[in-house]
């Protein structure tokens, strides 16, 4: 065989022409096995569904508690800065008192001792 004639169609002889019987049952097979795994891929189809539904509702339900927690977080927070700013202005008032004590020791002569604060 040349090389075109490769690649040309051959004549088909009785034998090597596919039987018309051969590819019925072949479909037949085919299709039966396909019809037999429906039902299973039908089942397997709502079980997913089934699934995912229920992470679905799961992940709603984080979500709230999530947001519930940062708001509570957001509470403490602003009750934190709160007392800081609280803590500041009673820092300061021990400040100003401090000097206030040291000018009134000045003025007593009391030797000013940094120990006691």
């Amino acid at each position: 065989m040349d090389q075109h004639q490769m690649f040309m169609p051959q004549p088909m002889d009785a034998y090597s022409m596919p039987d018309q019987s051969e590819h019925h049952d072949y479909f037949n097979m085919i299709q039966q096995q396909q019809d037999e795994r429906q039902p299973q891929l039908e089942r397997r189809i709502r079980e997913l569904e089934r699934q995912n539904e229920q992470q679905t509702r799961e992940l709603a339900r984080i979500s709230q508690e999530v947001t519930r927690i940062n708001r509570e977080i957001n509470r403490i927070n602003q009750e934190i800065s709160r007392l800081n700013r609280n803590d500041e202005r009673h820092t300061r008032r021990i400040q100003r008192l401090n000097q206030r004590l040291r000018a009134v020791e000045g003025r007593l002569n009391i030797p000013y001792i940094d120990t006691d604060f």
